[in-house]
Parts: C-alpha cells; structure tokens; sequence
C-alpha cells in the first residue's frame, strides 16, 4: 500500500450558485407554483462533511399534504396530464431531462453538501442516470398499451374482447436520503409515463436537489398539479401520505421496517404498494479467479457511496482457496477509499449522511467485535473531531451467521467475509437471510456461474461485477427486500390498472 498524505476533512468552499440555492426561504412545491408553508416550522439541513447546519426546508402539517394531494387529485382527475397526447408527455419527459442535464454542475454540489457523496461521483453517475432514466421511460407514454384477445368459451365473431392500460391514479412517492435525486427521478418517470400524478416526499436528511428539481419542472412545462414535492418527516408527511384516501398508489424506497409499516397502513384502502426495500447482498468468489484482478472491484461493491446503498456486496463468501488472498487484496484498497470530505476533488467515499448514521455503524461493528469478529482493517471514525461523520471501510471476518452484523443489514462501508469449501454450501449460506434483493458471483466458470444464479434467492444476480442497473430492466427483491419491479416495462406497468372491455357483436 503505498504511503499518502494526511487527508484535510475540511470541508472546500461551496459555489455563489450554490450558496444562493442554499439562502432560498423553505417553501413546497404545490399545483405548479411554489408556496408557502401552513406554518413555520422548518427542518436542518446539514453538510455531513462538517456537522455544520447550512439551510433549512420546510416542514410541512397535516394541511399541506392535504393540498398536494388536492392538486395531484384534481389535475388527473380533470385529465391534464393523462388527457394529453402520448407524444406531448414524452416531449415535456424529454425536456425535463435536458434542463437537469443543463444544471448537472449544481445539482452535483448541492447533492454532494447535502448527501455527503463526492461531487465527482454525483456528477459522474447519479445526474448522468437520472436523466437517462427519464429519457428511456418517456418512450413508455407511448407504447404500453393493452392487447386483443378472442374469447376461449364463446363462438368466433360473436363477442370482441380487449384489454387496455389506464393509469392508477394519484401516486404518493416517498424517496431515501442515499440517491436523492436519482431516486426521484426513478420514481417519477414510470409514473409520468404512465399517466399518473404524483406527490414527491424526499427524505427530510437529503431534500435540497430534489427541490431544485422542482424548478425543473415548472420549467419543463409540466401542468398544474401533475408533479407536486412536499418536504418534512417520514412520520408526519410519509405517514398522512400513505393513509390519504385521495392517494391511490403508494411507492416506497427505504428499510424493511418502515416497509411493512407502509404496507399495513396503505391495506385501510387496498392502495396499490411498490416497496423496494432493504438487503444483505451475497458476493461469492469461486476458487479459478485470481484475488489480485478482482478485489478492487470488490471494494467498491462493499464501500461505494460509503455503503449506503441496498445493493452492496456486505456478505463476502470467498472459497477457502483464495479467502486468505481475497482478504489481501481487498484491504490493499484501503487507502483508496479512505473517506474524504464531499467537495475534495480526490475523494471516493465521503462521510455517512448524518451522525445518526454514523453512531448506528459504529454500533454494528462494535457488537461484531464483542461477538468475536476480527477486524482485518477500518473500524474506526477518522477525522470524527472536526465535526464530520467519516468512517473507514472496514472489513470484518472470523464471523459466524448468528451475528448482527451478518444477519442484519448495517448501511455502512462494512464487509462481513465468510469461507466456503462447496458450491451447495456456499448457496445455502447465501440464502440463510430474509432478504433477497442481489447477489454477485465471481467466476471464470460459466456453469457454476448459472448454476449458482438460479439457485440465489435475489431479485438481481450480477456476474463478475456489481451494481450493474440499467432502465430498461426490472428491479426489485425476493422475500423481505421488497414488492413489485422498478424499471423496464414492469416499472411502468405498477403503475397502471388493466381493463377487460367486452363487446357483443
């Protein structure tokens, strides 16, 4: 491992545009306007870089839920955004896409002070898929549609029978803090494709880019009420949302927890739910790969976006052969992930997004230890001092199943690695989890890679990478990860009811 300077966790100087975004009053975007809260209660923002507070959203009551609900309400049922041409929806989609494709350099700052990411990974990955995700899935307006099929017991041309794709409704969307902006736009465009409307609950941790993205869509062209943002708490917003009984659909980003408390509030009124949820992803490294190729890969499957993402590789199954060299390599990367303030030019990983955060990690791995799990590398909250809530990638082995910080999932740059001498076994030690959400495997051998991939309980099976997620196919999670399919045409069609129309002749 090569030696590196000192890292400064100082956080850098932010932009004049972003400091004037930051100075705008709190106010919620409601009916294609931005309003003013009921009342003056607000929320604090902070640079999880510095733990220093830098702007304040609004934090919405009861009634203004209530009027975005109204708004979305009204402007479907009076048809104005589903009545329109398919082609005019997919040309304000289009356009919505090229003014935050225009503002990337802002909303990569604002999400990098607010989130805590790099800048240069958010204006790397998440902008850049965000406004690819709306491009793809405004093709959608205008090719999901329903089909003709002749009657099974009834004689040829006597009855003509049809399906047809009408949207739900109005959509509650509630968003995590780890992609703020890229899961909004995940979550909006397959609605707007299909013709719904929607009310837009960014995490209250992260809801800066999401409120620039609403002058995005005011500019865009979007009609009065079509897309409305309503920042405040999960336990408040979220939770008024999911019960309203003007909200015909429910789509959630989160914890399994907080999942199945949506879904038992949302069966009040039957609402229709897509709940992608938590994961404890497996990443099986078979024996004819070499340690040395692949361990930078597999860091970054462990420690991208400091871990907070449902798809990490956080449960390492090496075979005996390698497990030793595997370890190696991997803490070889240490240095390479150390974690840097947001705005450093250098940096890979950044803080956790809140200090919240960083004491619940910081809890797991000290449970691990007390349970008897070595730590090969990390551990500690460097820099923690400053006011920033970094935290070393770390790598835990000597652990067995029954441990927390294998079974449960942690959303930190934390690693668990386990052994395995046989493929059943390795397949077994997988599956031993109530999440199934992905998996990886690493192996020249294509059989074992096949035979493995259909043995993995997981939504989405990755061979030789990780995190390889693409618009045009579906994504979601076996057992407890989740309900339904977010992208291609299934994350289109969750949001659409089917009509059986039949017609004597």
């Amino acid at each position: 491992m090569t030696k590196r300077d000192p890292i400064d966790y100082r956080q850098r100087a932010y932009s004049a545009e972003g400091h004037a975004f930051l100075a705008r009053p709190p106010r919620l975007f409601i009916g294609g306007e931005w309003v003013m809260p009921s009342d003056e209660a607000t929320i604090a923002v902070e640079d999880p870089s510095s733990g220093e507070t830098i702007a304040q959203i609004a934090d919405a009551g009861d009634g203004d839920v209530d009027r975005a609900v109204a708004a979305a309400r009204a402007a479907f049922d009076q048809q104005r955004w589903h009545g329109l041409a398919p082609m005019e929806r997919e040309a304000v989609m289009h356009r919505l896409a090229d003014l935050i494709e225009a503002d990337a350099e802002l909303l990569a700052e604002l999400e990098a002070i607010d989130n805590g990411k790099p800048r240069t990974i958010a204006a790397e990955i998440d902008i850049p898929r965000a406004v690819s995700h709306l491009r793809f899935m405004a093709g959608w307006a205008s090719k999901s549609g329903g089909r003709t099929t002749a009657p099974y017991t009834m004689p040829a041309g006597t009855m003509f029978g049809y399906t047809v794709k009408e949207p739900v409704g109005v959509a509650a969307q509630i968003v995590p803090w780890n992609y703020p902006l890229l899961m909004a736009c995940l979550k909006i465009a397959p609605a707007l494709a299909a013709g719904c409307t929607v009310v837009l609950k960014p995490a209250e941790q992260t809801s800066l880019t999401t409120l620039r993205l609403g002058d995005h869509l005011a500019e865009a062209g979007f009609p009065a009420g079509v897309v409305n943002i309503v920042t405040g708490r999960g336990e408040t917003v979220g939770e008024r949302l999911v019960r309203h009984e003007d909200v015909d659909k429910v789509a959630f980003t989160g914890s399994t927890e907080i999942g199945k408390r949506i879904n038992r509030a949302a069966t009040d009124t039957l609402k229709r739910v897509t709940l992608e949820l938590g994961g404890k992803g497996p990443v099986i490294v078979l024996p004819d790969v070499d340690p040395a190729d692949i361990a930078p890969s597999l860091a970054k499957a462990s420690f991208f976006n400091s871990g907070q993402v449902c798809v990490a590789g956080s449960r390492l199954f090496a075979h005996r052969s390698v497990f030793d060299r595997v370890l190696e390599g991997i803490a070889e990367t240490a240095g390479d992930w150390a974690p840097r303030p947001s705005l450093d030019p250098e940096a890979q990983m950044g803080p956790l997004v809140s200090g919240e955060q960083l004491e619940r990690v910081m809890g797991y791995v000290a449970a691990g230890r007390c349970d008897g799990a070595s730590v090969v590398m990390g551990g500690d909250a460097p820099g923690s001092g400053g006011g920033g809530h970094y935290f070393s990638p770390t790598l835990l082995a000597e652990v067995s199943p029954q441990m927390s910080v294998v079974r449960e999932e942690i959303f930190g740059p934390v690693v668990v690695a386990q052994r395995f001498d046989e493929l059943d076994e390795v397949a077994r030690m997988a599956n031993d989890t109530h999440y199934g959400l992905s998996a990886g495997i690493w192996t020249h051998d294509l059989s074992a890679m096949h035979g493995l991939a259909a043995r993995l309980k997981a939504g989405i099976v990755w061979g030789n990478c990780h995190g390889a997620i693409d618009s045009a196919l579906p994504f979601g999670g076996f057992k407890q990860s989740g309900l339904g399919r977010e992208g291609g045409l299934e994350g289109v069609q969750i949001y659409q009811e089917t009509k059986t129309v039949m017609i004597k002749l």
